[in-house]
């Protein structure tokens, strides 16, 4: 169990002083901004598209349901 701990420690150790560290961590934070960016567009869109579609719809007329017999 000692050498799982030793092992981790140094993998820990190693990683952080090598370069791909700091790498991740920026690619971590350009995804998050992205992801952010992403949801802001796709919210704004579905608000204008609603607002869109309700004026559409309010301007179709229904259409005539009385039934006209003819004898």
């Amino acid at each position: 169990m000692k050498d799982l701990y030793r092992r981790a420690y140094n993998w820990a150790k190693d990683f952080l002083r090598r370069e791909d560290g700091p790498t991740s961590v920026e690619y971590a934070v350009m995804l998050a901004l992205i992801i952010v960016v992403c949801i802001a567009a796709i919210t704004t869109l579905g608000k204008n598209t609603n607002s869109t579609f309700s004026f559409v719809a309010s301007s179709i007329l229904p259409p005539n349901t009385t039934t006209s017999s003819s004898s």
